[in-house]
């Protein structure tokens, strides 16, 4: 089991305190004071330095909790490898294999032709998984000799850390564009920042597909922002479409849940574009902007279905289909409109189905079953037995948000200020929507209070529609958080820095006046800054000298006993989170392992995982043997574990989908029948004759048991 224990005679470091002062340079009631031109590009000059900085700073900030936290540049190297959890370290096996290739090409080619992910298969991990970014720093790294001033594994972990730079640079921009100052930004970075437990995991899950993907997506969510407002002229409008589809395509490459993000983002647009909230035009490049990334994705995935099959290409397909054949949607008076518009939303949804269907009905697409048992068996829908689901479902990382989210968040003052400014805004573009729809006089026309009253902005009317579907989907599964949390600080602090909110509410209760605004929407985030210094200073400043190291004695003496004492072509079999780390530290072949967005991958699992079942010696040797393998892991931690409850551990889990009750105290359903075996993983232990003419015990530690299995039966 993997610890983290105080460090043995090192002394906490003190750190010096950085003042940091703010230049109060800005604009008065939206216009520039004197100095016209210059003062304006001075504002952007300052604004943008100061978001690099952040960036900057939050980047060597996590790098340093990582190394205070692991004593990382002390451990072993077997010790930094363990420290990659479960998928974390498969990702980062292929970066190490493409170091350790005699050439780039035979890198690519083993890549390729990869024959140690699985045994007895040959399958293409460029197609199957996600790790072109491994590739590309394993390039970079030979080519550029970098090998003379860094080590390969430090090259890895501070690209990682430097694209949280780029992340925090991202949310700055975008909460400067929403609110006109870069104000805004620092107040959004800030709160990024001491709300890192739930805006971010960088620091300990650093190979993460997401932790890849978010900065892109990040930039993404930015150039959008910037490409919604209007009368951008014709050079800026292609530099941002530019931005907006290599972040895109950035974003996919990086993640194998793109097309559940993007197709959330397309059901943005799709409901802004209906409520007459967003220019058509660009609504229309975005999304073929999404399908050109995801297609370009599928071609370097050496034409990956399930890119193809995703709902998002049929969705957007759908949608611009249903344009055509509904030309004059945006005609007539409320009533009509509305009729309209449901039959256009049905119209798109029965087109997205039926494209989706026949996809893949052509292509006999299956990897993607997983997801949709899913969230079918999460809503009450699905099999209550199926292995699959119940997996996800068991893990706390796909169930609800818990609610102690919203207790931290509060503590920070973001999520009051995220509440005040969603209610606003929800109540402005309302009522946009219904002036809108209902076919009123043109915006243009009205005086200027009500102009101010009712206009919205087409980039904060994105952002709010964003926010509270990805809020929903944070809401609903507990992993995804970090795509709403760090929007969040962005959309709670250009909410706070924005003078058409505050010009709003204070016309609401007759207090209006441009001298008032100015001063609430600059005085607002000023002092939310001092009350986050004064709070969290110290904390952070202890958080920073608590200096811990990695301790994980058994798994480190366990993967230098495979590497001592098994042939390198050895087939090891376990749990799929543990050989993950197998594969990273010793190069030995995998039965499975985590990426599960395969159906014969998962089928092999659930096979695999019988050892912790209820089964016959005979049957669990022949499932193995019929893998290949050479060697069986034990982990008592799941044997006999207790981190879940009954119903949820793996044993469980199995019991229910092989038709046995389960153990401990507790009801069965009535169906369920006891096994007529004891569990695999407790009776092997006891060295009986039935099982040790399958098994012989070769390593045993606290934790973990190894069995090598006999290729030929023997006598009793």
């Amino acid at each position: 089991m993997t610890v983290v224990r105080q460090r043995k005679g090192t002394k906490a470091t003190e750190v010096p305190e950085v003042c940091l002062s703010q230049e109060k340079n800005w604009k008065l009631n939206g216009k520039l004071l004197p100095g016209g031109k210059l003062w304006k590009k001075l504002s952007l000059i300052i604004g943008g330095i100061i978001g690099i900085s952040l960036g900057i700073l939050t980047s060597a900030y996590v790098a340093t909790l990582h190394e205070n936290d692991l004593w990382f540049s002390n451990i072993q190297e077997v010790e930094r490898e363990i420290s990659f959890r479960t998928e974390c370290g498969l990702y980062y096996s292929y970066y190490k294999q493409m170091l350790q290739a005699p050439s780039i090409q035979l890198g690519l080619h083993g890549l390729i032709y990869d024959n140690k992910t699985e045994s007895m298969r040959t399958i293409n991990i460029l197609e199957r998984m996600n790790v072109y970014q491994e590739v590309f720093l394993g390039v970079l790294y030979r080519i550029f000799h970098i090998k003379t001033f860094l080590e390969p594994v430090y090259f890895y972990i501070y690209t990682l850390f430097g694209l949280q730079a780029v992340y925090v640079a991202a949310l700055y921009v975008t909460s400067w564009l929403l609110s006109g100052t870069w104000l805004s930004g620092v107040l959004a970075a800030f709160w990024y920042i001491t709300n890192r437990i739930d805006t971010t995991r960088v620091e300990f899950t650093i190979p993460l597909r997401e932790n890849w993907a978010l900065p892109f997506f990040a930039v993404q969510v930015a150039a959008i922002t910037f490409l919604l407002r209007p009368h951008l002229r014709p050079l800026h409008e292609r530099l941002t479409l530019l931005a907006v589809f290599i972040s895109t395509f950035l974003f996919s490459l990086a993640w194998q849940f793109n097309q559940f993000m993007l197709l959330i983002q397309a059901l943005v647009l799709f409901t802004l574009d209906c409520l007459d909230l967003l220019p058509k035009g660009k609504v229309t490049w975005i999304y073929m902007i999404q399908v050109a990334s995801l297609l370009l994705v599928c071609l370097l995935q050496f034409f990956n279905s399930m890119i193809v099959g995703s709902l998002l290409v049929s969705f957007n397909l759908s949608t611009l289909l249903a344009r055509k054949l509904q030309n004059n949607l945006k005609t007539g008076g409320l009533f009509a409109r509305l009729g309209k518009l449901f039959l256009h939303v049905l119209l798109v949804l029965c087109l997205t189905f039926l494209v989706n269907k026949f996809i893949k009905r052509v292509l006999n697409l299956e990897s993607d079953e997983h997801i949709f048992k899913f969230l079918k068996a999460k809503f009450g829908f699905g099999a209550k037995r199926d292995f699959d689901a119940n997996l996800y479902l068991c893990e706390e990382a796909f169930g609800l948000l818990p609610f102690d989210t919203f207790s931290r968040l509060s503590g920070t003052l973001v999520f009051y200020s995220y509440l005040l400014v969603l209610f606003v805004m929800a109540i402005t573009a309302a009522a946009v929507a219904v002036h809108n729809l209902s076919g009123s006089a043109n915006i243009k026309s009205m005086d200027k209070p009500q102009k101010c009253t009712m206009l919205l902005k087409p980039g904060a009317a994105y952002n709010l529609v964003h926010t509270i579907l990805f809020g929903l989907l944070a809401l609903s599964t507990m992993r995804m958080k970090y795509l709403w949390t760090s929007h969040i600080c962005v959309f709670a602090a250009s909410g706070l820095c924005s003078s058409d909110m505050w010009g709003m509410i204070l016309r609401l209760v007759h207090l209006y006046t441009p001298q008032r605004v100015s001063v609430i929407r600059y005085l607002t985030p000023i002092l939310i800054l001092l009350y986050l210094c004064y709070k969290f200073w110290p904390g952070m400043m202890a958080e920073l000298s608590e200096l811990r190291e990695f301790y994980d004695p058994d798994t480190v003496e366990l993967m230098n006993w495979i590497k001592s004492n098994t042939p390198k072509k050895a087939v090891i079999a376990g749990s799929m989170q543990l050989l993950a780390g197998v594969k990273l530290c010793t190069g030995r072949i995998l039965t499975n392992h985590p990426h599960y967005e395969d159906k014969s991958l998962r089928e092999r699992t659930k096979e695999v995982y019988q050892i912790y079942a209820r089964r016959s010696p005979e049957d669990i040797h022949q499932i193995l043997r019929s893998f290949g393998t050479d060697f069986v892991i034990l982990e008592d931690s799941i044997c006999y574990e207790r981190r879940h409850s009954r119903g949820c551990r793996l044993r469980d889990l199995l019991d229910l989908a092989n038709g046995h009750t389960m153990d401990g105290p507790g009801g069965n359903d009535p169906d369920l029948k006891p096994s007529p075996y004891p569990r695999f993983c407790e009776e092997i232990k006891r060295n009986l004759p039935s099982y040790t003419m399958y098994f012989a015990k070769v390593f045993q530690n606290k934790t973990f048991h190894v069995y090598k299995l006999t290729r030929h039966k023997k006598t009793p």
